[in-house]
């Protein structure tokens, strides 16, 4: 890169001197733009360069450093998934994931609504976290060990799914095995599409696959009836079917055929900022188990250790290790609110309750239960 953008430099000055020594007009004509290709050139370079030179800074355990001086938190997101991340009536990205971003931007710039959300289909995830070009991804992303490897490192799972089939209610069909034979829409370059086929193949489906570019379209061409069935996590169904004009004309089969977990994905290369997003994710969990919500964040002791400690009046959790302020959960819980509330305030209204489901708190199952009880949980903050 220096040594390109040294040589474009050399090129300039060398053409500036040629055209002042210039007589002829159409040779000045022709040395001028040549002299404007060579700016255009060294713009680009500079340009490539102030990039990477960012990238660097980031991967080299910077990157906290590098999204409090830029004053913004970079998330790859999703704005077309009801519930998760969708554009409003208003032009504002909202949903769930989109909230834990926001709760990142919280803890470290003080202000919920500094991110800048980049959209990203399922192709651009691998790329966009491997070249560490955001600080965060928060987009129905499944944690896997492939991804973890090569993607970037997960933070807690914030939502526990699995991959399932809606069909026309026409169709008469109650169950997978009912799905023999039929055409399948699904996104290509996903693990639903990995997990259709492995289902296939295991159970002697028969199964159509037509894949999509990306989720929009392999749910209007569901509706289309270009395909007997749309797969994809649960949750997604719910979230597609609550946007169809004639949602009761469709059912979503009982079963699922693959677990997924899903959270926050962060580029590898730096583990302050790891430790800073999943201690985030920590807040908002820990804060509903200890019942903290929005309106009643504690800014003195209460006299309950384990509040005191994770809202920084008394005791710590290890916030000065990461480059916190003591009072972060303060400022996140206010702001966002707790793992309840962010739930609450998107996903309870598509019908995806919590109340038996892994989405239930652990603590909200007696220890003798723990088994059937709920899975969202993460490391003691302490």
């Amino acid at each position: 890169m220096k040594t390109r953008l040294t040589l474009i430099v050399i090129g300039v000055v060398a053409a500036l001197f040629t055209l002042a020594a210039c007589s002829s007009g159409a040779d000045a004509d022709a040395l001028q733009a040549d002299l404007d290709t060579a700016r255009a050139d060294l713009a680009a370079a500079q340009a490539e360069r102030d990039s990477a030179m960012a990238q660097v800074e980031a991967s080299a355990g910077n990157r906290l450093e590098t999204v409090q001086s830029r004053g913004r938190v970079v998330c790859a997101s999703n704005n077309s998934l009801a519930g998760f991340g969708r554009l409003d009536a208003d032009g504002e990205t909202r949903g769930f994931d989109i909230d834990l971003c926001r709760a990142v931007a919280a803890a470290v710039l003080g202000n919920a609504n500094a991110v800048e959300y980049v959209p990203t289909v399922a192709s651009e995830r691998g790329p966009r976290m491997q070249s560490g070009q955001v600080d965060i991804m928060s987009r129905n992303t499944t944690w896997t060990t492939s991804r973890n490897a090569q993607w970037g490192n997960f933070a807690p799972t914030m939502f526990y799914d699995g991959q399932g089939f809606m069909v026309l209610k026409s169709a008469g069909v109650s169950n997978l095995d009912g799905l023999r034979g039929a055409s399948v829409c699904v996104q290509q370059g996903t693990t639903t599409e990995l997990n259709l086929q492995d289902f296939a193949t295991q159970n002697n489906m028969n199964f159509d696959i037509v894949t999509f570019p990306d989720n929009v379209t392999a749910q209007e061409a569901y509706r289309e009836e270009q395909c007997d069935a749309l797969t994809t996590d649960r949750s997604g169904l719910v979230s597609t079917r609550d946007g169809f004009d004639n949602s009761d004309d469709h059912v979503i089969l009982p079963g699922t055929i693959s677990e997924e977990p899903l959270g926050p994905v962060v580029p590898h290369g730096d583990e302050q900022w790891y430790d800073v997003v999943t201690a985030v994710m920590t807040i908002l969990i820990y804060a509903e188990a200890y019942g903290i919500t929005s309106a009643n964040v504690p800014t003195s002791e209460t006299g309950t250790t384990a509040v005191d400690r994770l809202f920084g009046v008394s005791g710590s959790f290890g916030q000065e290790t990461m480059g916190l302020s003591q009072t972060v959960a303060q400022d996140v819980i206010r702001q966002v609110g707790n793992y309840g509330e962010i739930y609450d305030r998107h996903l309870t209204p598509l019908g995806l309750t919590r109340e038996g489901s892994r989405n239930a708190l652990w603590a909200a199952a007696p220890c003798a239960d723990c088994p059937k009880g709920g899975q969202v949980y993460a490391a003691p903050p302490r």
